[in-house]
């Protein structure tokens, strides 16, 4: 059974979020970042850890004002100052960064550490790695019953990120995250936007369930 139940009891929708790699494309960066926004991704992680802050600052404004165009969520990584005011993400050991009233999601690998997050105030969290994934070469995949129990541990929302594709989207909804977080499958896609239909359908199929 799905678990997707807020406070009113109606379902809420599951969310599909790009994580980026500049790296990893092909092409030019900003253009295949047009190309995703287009596509109706829910959100935008801005996650480009080899720049320094003021690099980051001057490539989110670029990616923010691209999201701002398309009606996407933009959400700065590790930088408070990058989010516009807006949402920033953090590592598990970076909370307390985000300036006073200012929104933030956090990376957690443990129930404990999504519990230390909901806490301090987060507005959501990422869980992973799930599955096996090139990004973690080497490091084995924390799986399904893992996401459960961080679903289990807070009532934030919590979107699951590392290996995920058409393939396992569903499972991952099936264990009760909000959503989904891609990287390589937006950063390498030529068709985004078909790409997302094909995520969207194959989480609905656990989400028509509930």
């Amino acid at each position: 059974m799905c678990k997707h139940e807020p406070e009113h009891g109606q379902k809420t929708a599951f969310k599909i979020f790009c994580v980026t790699a500049a790296s990893l494309c092909p092409g030019s960066f900003l253009e295949q970042m047009e190309k995703v926004a287009a596509a109706g991704v829910d959100g935008v992680i801005l996650r480009e850890k080899t720049l320094s802050e003021e690099a980051y600052g001057a490539l989110a404004e670029e990616v923010r004002r691209i999201c701002h165009r398309y009606g996407v969520l933009f959400i700065a990584h590790s930088y408070p100052s990058a989010a516009g005011g807006g949402l920033v993400h953090l590592p598990e050991d970076g909370i307390g960064r985000a300036a006073p009233g200012q929104p933030f999601g956090v990376s957690v690998h443990s129930p404990e550490q999504a519990r230390t997050a909901e806490q301090a105030g987060a507005s959501y969290v990422t869980a992973g790695h799930i599955y096996s994934t090139a990004c973690k070469a080497g490091i084995p995949p924390r799986g399904e019953a893992f996401l459960r129990a961080v679903v289990d541990a807070v009532s934030l929302p919590v979107y699951a990120i590392g290996g995920i594709g058409e393939e396992n989207i569903a499972r991952v909804a099936a264990a009760g995250a909000a959503g989904a977080c891609l990287m390589s499958g937006f950063m390498q896609s030529r068709e985004p936007a078909a790409r997302l239909q094909r995520l969207r359908s194959a989480a609905a199929s656990c989400l028509t369930e509930a």
